[in-house]
């Protein structure tokens, strides 16, 4: 059994600072085997912000894997934004945009989605897939594979921000080789459902954990805990006390081919 708690859109720079210890103490005290981050460290990738990021992300106890979102490369420098995107993000979080996790139950592959000429809109080209379809299939195993990226595959909440390009190949690509799991954010709502068109990838996606940007839900992060076949993703939210705890759990089976839900 693996525990992996996901995290997303902490938006440093604009978040309810009043959140930032409750969700330090909270991820701690569940003791995760690894931490994803789906990106938005940020809110407009500022020195200052990224430090705040940074002190954030030192403060967890457990192994953390990142990925850069839209929101951590600069908006209002357009010259360090063409030519020198992610110099910040690198300084700050992570030399590497796409790291990689790996133990005897889950192997987890991080992708940058962020394009740095569409502040909002995403993107995963083919060679993106072959690379992550080619790491995975190098290893054939009962390991659950995860894929970390920013932006959402698909769209199953109402927003008015375009899909990301490249999304429906990708999709095709990453179930055809074996993908289980999708972890991303950038919406700032949660999502837990198989893929309409790819019922074997799961998609979860993490509402914003600190932000105080919020579209029709609380702050919230997510916990899996997989275990063989199994999943259960556990959604933890702020309510009105500075407090995170369990508010939805859901679990999934993979029968089939597929990831079935299984109704308590």
């Amino acid at each position: 059994m693996k525990r992996v708690i996901h995290i997303s859109d902490l938006h440093f720079g604009k978040i309810r600072d009043e959140l930032v210890d409750p969700l330090v103490k909270t991820i701690n005290d569940l003791k995760p085997d690894l931490v994803c981050v789906s990106g938005d460290f940020t809110q407009r990738a500022r020195r200052s912000q990224f430090a705040d990021a940074r002190q954030f992300l030192d403060r967890i106890e457990a192994p953390t894997l990142s990925v850069p979102g839209n929101h951590d490369t600069p908006l209002e420098n357009l010259i360090e934004r063409f030519f020198r995107p992610f110099r910040r993000y690198k300084k700050a979080i992570n030399q590497d945009l796409e790291p990689t996790f790996a133990d005897d139950e889950i192997h987890v592959i991080g992708v940058n989605t962020v394009n740095r000429f569409a502040h909002q809109r995403g993107k995963v080209g083919s060679h993106t897939v072959k690379r992550i379809c080619d790491t995975f299939q190098s290893k054939p195993d009962d390991r659950c594979r995860i894929v970390v990226l920013h932006h959402p595959l698909e769209h199953l909440t109402e927003t008015d921000k375009r899909l990301t390009s490249g999304a429906a190949k990708a999709i095709e690509g990453l179930s055809e080789c074996g993908a289980d799991v999708l972890l991303c954010g950038h919406l700032h709502t949660t999502v837990t459902s198989p893929f309409t068109a790819a019922p074997g990838l799961l998609l979860v996606q993490a509402g914003t954990g600190l932000s105080s940007r919020l579209r029709g839900e609380q702050n919230t992060f997510n916990l899996l805990t997989v275990e063989g076949a199994k999943l259960k993703i556990e959604r933890f939210a702020a309510g009105e006390t500075p407090e995170f705890a369990v508010d939805e759990t859901r679990d999934f089976e993979f029968v089939d081919n597929a990831w079935v839900h299984q109704s308590t």
